[in-house]
């Protein structure tokens, strides 16, 4: 690993079903053609929350890097501001593969997709459509909705049908959405709230950011929309899979699984939570795993 390399970062905005989304395309000073990898975030987060780590690490590598915001989150546009939904979510990745194979200064025929947490699905999904591209990262990703002990308790279910009902009145009746948080402690009304989410989350966002600790309840709704273990079934890239051994959002039971039906798929596991591969010297551990992975397949 080196962090020696001339780095190189500009906005590079793209269009996705005609809303702008905000993307940062990083490029090693000196190399001509270098692949690409795509960058963007999981459940409610924005690029410059610990993606920038490691665009900068890929980057210094040789590697440019295409960091986004879905529409609606972070620099992007789009209302209502922070919905999460895997559908959108999937033709925002779709336009921004198509966008970065407009960039002259970049490999189109070297493209990576890297997603962590919820886009660690994304990136599955998309290659599943797009044959062309070259691999997959997956971090700490979301492998489908749980099923069997992993399953909200009954009374936790229904607190959260009655904010997404009154959501979706709201919305109907006044054009605006109502919020729920997004991270909070052990035993709050937020979406994470295990232990390890309000500190690990929280020490992504930069100081200074600003966050906005709340998505449209009816985000919980088309979370099962996304489908990761079929589409796995059906990529033939190569897929590297990074799971953390004492995640308490993600089982990695259900990682394990999700990578057993990749075709040309690798599992490395971490023994850490769902947030210590950002950064420190998990993120040191992680990047080394995943750079070895990209020298071998590009």
């Amino acid at each position: 690993m080196t962090d020696s390399a001339e780095i190189d970062r500009s906005d590079s905005d793209f269009l996705s079903e005609g809303t702008r989304c905000a993307g940062w395309l990083f490029c090693p000073q000196g190399i001509e053609k270098p692949p690409v990898i795509i960058l963007a975030h999981g459940f409610a987060g924005e690029r410059a929350f610990g993606l920038v780590d490691f665009a900068r690490v890929f980057s210094s590598n040789g590697y440019a890097t295409f960091v986004f915001d879905y529409r609606t989150f972070g620099d992007s546009d789009g209302s209502p501001r922070n919905l999460v939904d895997p559908i959108h979510h999937g033709v925002d990745w779709d336009a921004a593969i198509a966008h970065v194979r407009t960039i002259d200064q970049v490999d189109h025929d070297r493209i990576v997709l890297w997603g962590t947490s919820f886009s660690g699905a994304h990136v599955i999904c998309a290659a599943a459509r797009d044959k062309k591209v070259t691999a997959t990262i997956s971090q700490v990703p979301f492998a489908g909705m749980p099923k069997g002990p992993d399953t909200p308790k009954t009374k936790v279910s229904f607190w959260l049908m009655g904010r997404i009902f009154w959501d979706l009145i709201k919305t109907a009746v006044t054009g605006s959405p109502h919020y729920v948080p997004v991270v909070g402690p052990p035993g709050s009304s937020a979406l994470l709230n295990t232990p390890e989410c309000e500190p690990g989350y929280k020490a992504l966002i930069p100081e200074g950011a600003t966050f906005r600790n709340q998505v449209p309840a009816k985000s919980l709704l088309k979370i099962g929309r996304s489908d990761p273990i079929s589409a796995a079934e059906k990529i033939v890239c190569p897929a590297l899979v990074i799971a953390a051994e004492q995640d308490s959002l993600v089982p990695i039971d259900q990682v394990k699984y999700m990578a057993s039906k990749l075709k040309n798929g690798e599992i490395h596991t971490l023994a850490c939570n769902h947030f210590a591969p950002y950064r420190g010297e998990w993120f040191k551990e992680n990047v080394k795993i995943q750079l070895d992975f990209l020298k071998r397949v590009l």
